[in-house]
């Protein structure tokens, strides 16, 4: 199990990577939000949608069906993007290639979530300067692949 955790870890800082920026300014947030949600139609569930820039929420959304939990959700996210400088996904499976749990590190696991939907906003040279969140769908690992998709079109098109 550690070994597999390790892998994944990799693979995803290896997207994580990938999908890195230049430049991320709230005209992108804006169109990487809307590419989001243009994406989720393809499913029957509601979700949420938040984009983070320096701390500021620049883009949220919540689809008709949204429950008021999943803004608590987006925050577990955004949390665990922001003091870990990862997805988290990644988060997760370090977690897991430790072998212990988020209460094992003294955080709150009310506060963090280690799943999938919280990805970094990362700037070459700079580092990680916040975040795309999602929740919503009934699988964590959609919630990501959908933030995943997004971002791959959206860089497509630059």
């Amino acid at each position: 199990m550690i070994k597999e955790a390790k892998e994944k870890m990799e693979a995803l800082a290896a997207e994580e990577q990938a999908l890195g920026f230049d430049r991320f300014s709230r005209a992108d947030a804006l169109e990487v939000g809307l590419l989001v949600l243009k994406k989720a139609k393809r499913h029957p569930d509601p979700i949420a949608i938040e984009i983070t820039i320096n701390g500021l929420v620049v883009f949220r959304h919540f689809t008709e069906g949204s429950l008021m939990d999943s803004e608590l959700w987006l925050a577990r996210k955004r949390n665990s993007v922001d003091l870990m400088s990862m997805s988290s996904l990644r988060f997760k499976y370090w977690l897991e290639s430790q072998e212990i749990t988020v209460a094992d590190r003294m955080l709150d696991p009310n506060a963090y979530a280690a799943g999938g939907g919280g990805f970094p906003i990362r700037l070459t040279g700079t580092g990680v300067v916040g975040s795309i969140c999602v929740s919503g769908l009934p699988n964590h690992l959609d919630d990501h692949q959908l933030v995943v998709d997004a971002l791959t079109e959206f860089k497509q098109k630059a």
